[in-house]
């Protein structure tokens, strides 16, 4: 009875400290809901609660540096700061730019304005700018969707203009009396949460108290769980300096605690015997562990003799299926033994590291694919995330001269590895963002010719695959050239086969891929159709024409889209394209890309009416060039 007694207090007083910590929270955190599709006017959406001592303070904010937003300047005029405090808190120079991906501290005066806590910045809406992008994407979750509907007058998401002015509330707050008065906390910083952070590190990071976190977001001790593009509180009694913005190190491994000297000597003989209970289970626990081991290596063994009779007798392959009882590895097998009915190469381990020369960086190109050498001939080996199968069951259904081909697989314990046709050019991203520097520079000519390879390799996507095919991450990256400069289209990862009748909408339920080459449909409603890839391809024809990556072409895509008249596109052209080039080719271009980023799907042209425009386009650059040399060759006589 007194040990149910003493637990029935214990739970009792559980109960009433988790309800004093929120009855004690600053504000409540927001959940994972991320999206603009449907309003949710709840007070954690809208801002911080004004409940603090003052009604104004210094407050902080974090931002991860990304182009164009990288320089203390830019990201001063983005989030309302002053670029001096800013370049203080960071203790760098004004004119410093920063790594991408480089934990700002940001200062800012925050202050009441109604019922919540904010500091007040201005965007210029961007031609592909909804509520979404510019909560989650270009403010990092520093404000919602919610705050800016309602900071704005509830404007609908579909009715979003490019050149119209937001104010955008930034969301900071105060410390409440009990945070001044008990804690001593003098500041309050609304951290970035990014993907795989924990409250705990982030916390230790900037020498908060874990209990003062929780406490201050309403989190629960059991399980704070945090989610990226959500911001979260953090107590602070000094501001934060500049080397608490650094990746922090992997935490050291504790130290064992030192004996009692007393404790010892009170309980000696009771320690011999476990000492000699220690050795007789440590024994034990090492013969099994060595039988495990055993087990393990000749289990791994069998597979090896499993994949080598995959590789050699097709037969057999049903069998070597039902001698692993591993349920993620024996679907895939199963995906293996499903491709090879379409033909598809199965290689060993042991020939992809010899291809390799066992993964040298000699053979390095990029992230995670490799050059090597099979049977012979140049291939790109690539290391795969997830389930491959999709991605070859697409890839073996399509044969064009301008998609990437898949020639191989190889399956290793839980790896797997995809063999790709080589090209020898890299991607055309590299041709096009690094051209300044005079290695490696596209002709007009050529520059028309891959966007025409990329063009048709869409068209047969688009028209003559069965369903319709929607690649739904077309980027320049993404874009491969061959020897002789001819464009495939790589990275089928994210493709999606169209359900819906003649390749039209269909949707998704997460925004997948580069954000920048995305359609206003997708952004806004996760729709997806052909004109998606449409979008993208013109975001990819103007960062050819221009050599400027689409974050750095706001301005450039407000001059093709506002039809500000041939004169104001011709200053735009001369100003922005590396070179020169006659003006009534580069305007029938324009006028592509014009109609690629058309706000309504509907009045995107189809990839067939644009591989028929660039056809002529290029047949009048060959006429004009032959006519070109001719001239400079009756010069020249």
């Amino acid at each position: 009875m007194p040990f149910l007694s003493c637990s029935i207090s214990v739970f009792i007083l559980s109960i009433f400290s988790s309800c004093y910590y929120l009855t004690l929270a600053q504000q409540f955190y927001v959940g994972s809901k991320r999206d603009c599709l449907n309003t949710n006017n709840s007070t954690s959406e809208l801002g911080y609660t004004c409940n603090g001592v003052k009604r104004s303070c210094q407050a902080f904010l974090t931002f991860r540096a990304k182009p164009p937003y990288d320089t203390v300047y830019a990201i001063s005029n983005l989030l309302a700061s002053d670029p001096t405090r800013l370049s203080r808190a960071n203790s760098v120079p004004e004119t410093f730019t920063f790594e991408r991906n480089k934990l700002v501290i940001v200062p800012v005066n925050c202050s009441c304005s109604g019922e919540y806590y904010q500091t007040n910045t201005s965007y210029i809406i961007k031609p592909w700018d909804n509520f979404y992008v510019i909560a989650n994407y270009t403010f990092q979750g520093l404000s919602t969707c919610e705050a800016l509907r309602k900071q704005n007058n509830n404007r609908n998401t579909k009715h979003l203009y490019r050149g119209q002015r937001l104010v955008i509330p930034l969301r900071c707050a105060c410390p409440t009396k009990n945070q001044s008065d008990h804690f001593g906390v003098h500041y309050l910083m609304s951290y970035v949460v990014a993907e795989g952070n924990l409250v705990a590190t982030i916390a230790a990071r900037f020498g908060s108290d874990l209990g003062w976190t929780l406490e201050a977001n309403g989190l629960p001790e059991e399980k704070p769980t945090i989610y990226p593009f959500r911001t979260l509180l953090v107590p602070l009694k000094d501001a934060p300096l500049s080397y608490q913005a650094n990746e922090p190190p992997p935490p050291p491994s504790p130290a064992p605690p030192p004996s009692s000297p007393s404790t010892y000597s009170s309980n000696q003989t009771l320690n011999w015997f476990y000492i000699l209970v220690g050795c007789v289970g440590g024994g034990a626990f090492v013969l099994v562990l060595c039988t495990i081991i055993f087990c393990s290596i000749f289990r791994q063994i069998e597979k090896k003799i499993d994949l080598i009779i995959v590789e050699e007798r097709s037969t057999a392959r049903g069998k070597s299926l039902e001698k692993n009882t591993d349920k993620e590895y024996q679907e895939l097998l199963k995906s293996l033994t499903k491709v090879t009915h379409q033909h598809l190469k199965i290689y060993t381990f042991e020939e992809i590291q010899l291809a390799t020369n066992n993964f040298s960086p000699s053979c390095w190109i990029k992230g995670f694919v490799y050059r090597g050498t099979l049977n012979g001939d140049l291939a790109a080996i690539k290391e795969m995330d997830g389930d491959v199968s999709k991605e070859i069951d697409l890839l073996q259904k399509i044969n064009h001269s301008n998609v990437i081909g898949v020639f191989g697989v190889c399956f290793h314990k839980k790896d797997r590895y995809l063999v790709y046709e080589h090209a020898a050019n890299g991607p055309l991203s590299d041709w096009i963002f690094f051209a300044s520097t005079g290695v490696k520079r596209l002709t007009w000519t050529q520059k028309i010719q891959i966007a025409l390879d990329v063009a048709t390799g869409l068209q047969y996507l688009h028209s003559f695959t069965t369903p319709p095919c929607v690649h739904m991450d077309i980027k320049s990256s993404n874009i491969l050239l061959d020897s002789n400069l001819r464009a495939k289209i790589a990275n089928f990862g994210l493709a999606k086969l169209a359900q819906a009748p003649e390749g039209r909408f269909s949707s998704t339920k997460w925004i997948v891929g580069t954000v920048s080459y995305k359609s206003p449909e997708y952004l806004e409603s996760r729709l997806v159709s052909t004109k998606l890839d449409v979008y993208a391809f013109g975001v990819l024809l103007l960062e050819m024409l221009t050599g400027k990556e689409v974050t750095l072409l706001y301005e450039a895509l407000n001059a093709v889209l506002n039809k500000e008249g041939e004169e104001s596109l011709r200053l735009f052209m001369e100003s922005s394209m590396q070179e020169r080039h006659p003006f009534e080719l580069v305007k029938s271009v324009f006028d592509i890309v014009e109609s690629c980023l058309k706000r309504n799907p509907e009045a995107r042209p189809a990839m067939d009416e644009i591989v028929l425009s660039l056809s002529r386009t290029l047949r009048n650059s060959f006429d004009l060039g032959v006519a070109e040399q001719r001239q400079r060759t009756s010069k020249f006589k």
